[in-house]
């Protein structure tokens, strides 16, 4: 504030009226602060945005429309919400505009809090937005200090679901998941943790790994899973980075001529159509709605009982066991259609 007083040739008394819309500023003085303000890349910090008053409003910033999982985030937050006075404003992330563009344009709507699901935005980015407005940031494991974390026990998760494949005998299975940005010692994307976890557990029963990326565009799994059950008749099993793969790993089964009884495949995240009977996908469940409803309680904690340090609250994930996974079979045949 001190700086933007200085650009404007104003007091900071003058600068915090314009921020809080105070009445008795001239147009002019307005024009020079909102300027200062603009050029320096200035925002009010939370102090002054109480002063302000609240907008009674919590952002809810969404990367991928098509995930299910978070649409589960986003019913279980606007639940939480019923009855408290507040709306939830979700913005999803499309083309050029996700990640930070979207943070940054719920920040300047005044928001109360934000929920972020930004694996592309840093963690010393968020660090500097969250002096601005609390931030719970959802499925990626930052030790943060300034803003709130909210994850899965994905290193749990991924040994439940090798653990269920290697009791129904299955040695040779397969990971696909997604390659993700930020993996970092400060930052790590939950695909990252599950990808290391199956390394790890791999390594221990002495089976080489054999990980497939996909770039987790619709489709781009399918062709994945159909290459790689066409050149390797060995995998018994496919564990996916999460349920939507999965899916799609069960879409090449089918048009392979196989099944889950020549291939198990387990998910993660159970997104509602896992336990459809037509799909009884064997999954590993981080209760979506549930996470929603703690992102807002974290919220709340900082909102209206003015809590400062950061929480890191980790979700217990549980095994969601289905007709997906099947006991390994003594003998299965070349799909059909693959490669010689």
């Amino acid at each position: 504030m001190d700086d933007v007083a200085r650009a404007a040739g104003v007091s900071k008394g003058a600068v915090s009226k314009v921020v809080r819309n105070a009445y008795g500023v001239s147009d002019s003085m307005r024009e020079r602060v909102e300027k200062a303000i603009k050029d320096l890349g200035y925002r009010p910090r939370i102090a002054a945005q109480a002063m302000r008053g609240s907008s009674f409003s919590i952002g809810l910033e969404i990367p991928n429309l098509g995930n299910e999982f978070l649409t589960q985030v986003m019913q279980g937050a606007a639940a939480r919400l019923v009855g408290t006075g507040y709306q939830l404003l979700v913005a999803p992330g499309i083309g050029e505009m996700r990640g930070t563009p979207v943070l940054e344009n719920l920040a300047d709507r005044q928001v109360d809090g934000l929920i972020a699901i930004s694996p592309e935005v840093t963690p010393e980015w968020l660090e500097e937005l969250a002096l601005d407005v609390p931030i719970v940031l959802v499925g990626r494991h930052d030790e943060s200090v300034n803003y709130d974390t909210l994850t899965n026990d994905d290193a749990a998760g991924t040994r439940l679901a090798l653990g269920h494949l290697r009791s129904l005998g299955h040695v040779r299975i397969a990971h696909l998941t997604i390659r993700t940005p930020l993996d970092g010692p400060r930052s790590r994307p939950p695909h990252s943790v599950r990808l290391e976890a199956y390394e790890q557990v791999m390594a221990q029963t002495g089976v080489e790994p054999r990980v497939v990326f996909c770039d987790g565009a619709p489709g781009s799994a399918y062709a994945a899973a159909r290459e790689l059950l066409s050149r390797d008749p060995s995998i018994t099993a496919v564990f996916a980075g999460h349920d939507s793969l999965a899916i799609e790993v069960l879409s090449a089964l089918a048009t392979l001529g196989m099944s889950t009884r020549d291939v198990s495949v387990i998910g993660y995240d159970d997104i509602p159509i896992a336990s459809h009977p037509l799909v009884s996908l064997s999954t590993v469940t981080q209760f979506g709605e549930s996470v929603g409803r703690t992102a807002i309680s974290l919220l709340m904690e900082r909102i209206t009982q003015g809590r400062t340090h950061a929480r890191h609250y980790q979700v217990r994930p549980e095994l969601r066991v289905r007709s997906s996974t099947q006991p390994v079979s003594e003998h299965r045949d070349a799909p059909s259609g693959s490669a010689p």
